[in-house]
């Protein structure tokens, strides 16, 4: 893309030209898909945040101001999409790992236990920079080496290290304060 171009360059007969929108913002929204979700989702769940984001913005359109640039709207409505199902498969995730673990459990506190370690774990990694969440899921679910990650999030391989190091020190932190030791 050029230039940022307003909403207005984007109507005809006072009603968006979605066409015109899909063919020019469809990449756009892919690489900003790829930067923020990582490997959380898959080929069909990244299709559907494509076509929700040009529903989103077409169900929206009344409410667009003409002298505000598209991308904008585009890249906020694509970020609110990925964290929505972001939460949806974190949630998915945790259900499926003790799905099958249950039988084996012989006391419900310890599961109860794990569960509150993990909400503890996600109330923190919320308070964090976007980078640091970034890079913590990077390293943690996507199975990402030090190097990758420097490279995806353009940084150092040191930055990266030293982040890692913050985020686990303020993670373990916050689970002592909870009442949790690191046994």
């Amino acid at each position: 893309m050029e230039k940022k171009k307003e909403i207005k360059n984007y109507k005809k007969n006072h009603d968006l030209d979605l066409q015109t929108i899909i063919n020019e913002y469809s990449n756009y929204i892919g690489k900003i898909i790829d930067s923020k979700a990582m490997l959380f989702l898959t080929k069909e769940d990244k299709e559907e945040i494509l076509s929700d984001t040009f529903f989103i913005l077409w169900k929206n359109k009344d409410k667009l101001q003409d002298d505000k640039p598209l991308s904008s709207y585009i890249a906020g409505i694509t970020k609110n999409l990925i964290k929505e199902k972001s939460r949806v498969t974190r949630i998915h995730y945790d259900v499926q790992d003790y799905e099958n673990t249950i039988s084996d459990i012989t006391s419900i506190d310890m599961l109860f236990e794990q569960r509150e370690q993990i909400r503890l774990i996600e109330k923190t990694l919320d308070k964090m920079k976007e980078e640091d969440t970034t890079i913590f899921n990077l390293y943690y679910y996507a199975g990402k080496k030090i190097k990758e990650i420097a490279q995806i999030v353009d940084v150092s391989e040191f930055n990266v290290k030293t982040r890692l190091y913050r985020i686990r020190r303020k993670l373990k932190n916050d689970l002592q304060k909870g009442g949790y030791s690191n046994e």
